[in-house]
């Protein structure tokens, strides 16, 4: 069963990622359910480290940008770089650790923290 320190890592975790797919303007139906699955995915990790929380957000990004790279293509988009006509995916750093943002591994440039794409 999971402890509301998780559920509350978890929700934040949805909701600021929500936020970044809507801010793309991908947020479908269909992305949503991909979200979904990635929550629940890391409520089982979560239930098995329950000290991780503050590493969720970063785990749930990269998850959801993985699926999407599957289902989709790269997500989301270095803005910056789309338009010197050089289209790659923003990557989250730290890969595991608290407080992640979207990078451009390029540039080296934080774009912003996850959940606060624009």
């Amino acid at each position: 069963m999971a402890t509301p320190d998780i559920e509350a890592a978890l929700h934040s975790a949805r909701a600021l990622i929500l936020a970044d797919l809507s801010a793309r303007d991908v947020a479908d139906a269909t992305v949503v359910s991909l979200v979904e699955n990635a929550v629940t995915h890391r409520r089982w990790w979560l239930e098995q480290w329950p000290d991780g929380t503050e590493y969720v957000l970063g785990l749930v990004a990269q998850d959801v940008q993985d699926a999407l790279l599957e289902a989709y293509g790269r997500w989301p988009l270095c803005e910056a770089c789309a338009a010197e006509d050089d289209p790659h995916a923003l990557s989250v750093e730290p890969e595991l650790g608290p407080d992640p943002h979207w990078v451009c591994g390029k540039e080296a440039v934080l774009v912003a923290p996850v959940g606060q794409l624009t």
